[in-house]
């Protein structure tokens, strides 16, 4: 199934917010976590860092490294259900939720269309 063409740009669009979302949450889940401030300053850096290398390198569309499409999703269900987990952790459960929801149906659009795209459908 092909996405009409301002669904596709839609969809593309809320994948990168996604992604952006991603990040920040892994950052503020590292702030609120340990008590004092230089593990906190640590976590706050290197987990979205350690999220957005991962994903450059294995699920980005221009990745470095070219998986097949059950490691690129495993990439994305990583750093999207460590977001959501994340997100959890600092007592946003409905929230958690509803990302988590959001990143599956958009992931699973948007692979879908990519799909369709690639066989010509």
């Amino acid at each position: 199934m092909k996405l009409p063409a301002p669904a596709h740009v839609l969809n593309e669009a809320l994948a990168f917010l996604l992604e952006l979302t991603a990040l920040a949450l892994l950052a503020a889940w590292g702030w609120q976590t340990p008590d004092s401030l230089l593990p906190r300053l640590l976590l706050a850096v290197a987990t979205p860092a350690a999220a957005a290398t991962l994903w450059g390198l294995f699920a980005a569309p221009k990745a470095r490294f070219s998986l097949p499409l059950a490691g690129v999703l495993a990439v994305k269900a990583l750093v999207f259900g460590s977001a959501t987990a994340a997100l959890y952790a600092i007592a946003q459960p409905g929230w958690a939720l509803a990302f988590g929801v959001v990143a599956v149906v958009n992931t699973a659009l948007a692979t879908v269309d990519r799909r369709a795209g690639r066989d010509g459908g």
